[in-house]
């Protein structure tokens, strides 16, 4: 018994000594993470961005990482949008989007599992130049809000509403009166349009809440239209603009494929029917004109009615009744009253489109290759501040700001 109970003492510490052989053999791919003095652990961001999963995600933050896996089903902004940047740095977007950091800071604290290794913590030289660049735009005072001006935009939306209910109240129902009716309805929806990215994005007012509250007001009750659709479309198109499987704004499926990388991906794997060999010559039939009449309106009912979005859901119904009964007396029932408010909506997506999607699509659209947030906001779609700084109040006189790679100035 003694010898069988040396022989299997000498077997194990055979195994012991080979495993830890080999495991020295491999240290250079298979050791911890160091533990410094301050008992966080250093990564790599090449091990940071193997936890790019739903069940295993972890995102850097100013040189320290966070495995966020429990806050994703909590995040205000919706789960996808952290997903959009795991395994990656997203300290510009984080900064870009949040308003009361030190409050995030503290949630964050108990996500925080180590720090970036200090050979690959410095950021680039364009996304330092962007940080300070968004520093003296605080201190100039571009991120307070001007209350008059967002009144003002308010009261006006709502005298063009007025006065094309006046127009018709007054003048009677006849084809000028319709047509006047109908371009001051369409300059209220689509003003209270601008209005509601505003409070989208929480650029108003310092409370979040009173953002949210009036959101649901503008893009519900004014333009009929689901305050949390438009945060999941609007947020991730921010976060990572024009990049494949990321932006919802350049996905329109079975109808149009944009860039070069769609119709790749669409070919090999023979999705859809439509001619899309011929889609230039028949998409400025169905782009401009049916976007909003019909894909939004399609998409938003959709979303609603699949997310149980039920408050959303209440406001679309009192503006439509709103609409109808403001109308309706002076354009003879529910019919005409339908066609007037669908031949607004045609007029306001030409607005729309000319406003937004001209600048934005036909630019790069490619796969997610983790470019710096000035790049991705700027290089890919060439647009305004609202890209690079989401955040940035829509009032007053604005500098312009121009990146190039590397460096960044004012003009």
């Amino acid at each position: 018994m003694i010898a069988e109970r040396d022989l299997r003492a000498c077997v194990n510490r055979c195994i012991s000594a080979l495993s830890l052989g080999r495991r020295e053999e491999g240290a250079d791919t298979m050791s911890p993470p160091q533990v410094p003095e301050d008992g966080l652990p250093s990564y790599t961001r090449e091990e940071v961005a193997q936890h790019k999963k739903s069940t295993d995600c972890w995102v850097i933050l100013h040189g320290q990482v966070y495995d966020v896996t429990k806050w994703l089903g909590k995040h205000p902004g919706g789960a996808r949008l952290i997903m959009h940047y795991a395994g990656q740095d997203a300290t510009l977007a984080w900064t870009s989007f949040h308003h009361n950091k030190a409050m995030v800071r503290k949630y964050l604290a108990q996500y925080h599992i180590g720090k970036i290794c200090p050979e690959q913590k410095e950021l680039q030289p364009i996304e330092k130049d962007f940080l300070t660049l968004r520093d003296k735009m605080e201190a100039k005072g571009f991120f307070k809000t001007n209350p008059l001006f967002f009144v003002a935009h308010f009261l006006h939306i709502v005298l063009f509403c007025f006065a094309a209910w006046g127009t018709l109240w007054y003048y009677g129902n006849n084809w000028i009166t319709w047509l006047a009716a109908a371009a001051l309805t369409t300059v209220s929806q689509a003003q209270a349009g601008w209005l509601q990215h505003d409070f989208g994005h929480h650029t108003v007012f310092d409370v979040i809440n009173l953002n949210r509250a009036l959101h649901h007001v503008v893009i519900g009750l004014m333009k009929g239209v689901s305050s949390f659709w438009w945060n999941y479309r609007h947020y991730q198109h921010h976060a990572k603009p024009n990049v494949y499987l990321k932006d919802p704004d350049i996905t329109i499926p079975y109808v149009v494929l944009l860039g070069k990388i769609i119709p790749e991906k669409w070919g090999k794997k023979r999705w859809g029917t439509m001619p899309y060999n011929f889609q230039q010559h028949y998409f400025f039939l169905i782009g401009p004109p049916l976007l909003l009449p019909i894909y939004f309106h399609v998409e938003v009912l959709f979303y609603v009615l699949k997310k149980r979005k039920w408050i959303d859901f209440a406001c679309m119904l009192i503006f439509y009744m709103i609409f109808h009964y403001t109308f309706a007396p002076f354009l003879g029932g529910f019919w005409p009253s339908f066609r007037f408010y669908f031949f607004i909506r045609f007029m306001e997506s030409h607005w729309f489109v000319w406003a937004t999607q001209i600048s934005h699509i036909p630019m790069n659209i490619d796969l997610d290759h983790r470019q710096d947030w000035p790049s991705l906001q700027v290089y890919y779609i060439h647009v305004t501040i609202d890209h690079v700084m989401p955040r940035e109040k829509r009032c007053g006189a604005l500098d312009m700001y121009t990146f190039t790679h590397g460096t960044s100035s004012v003009l």
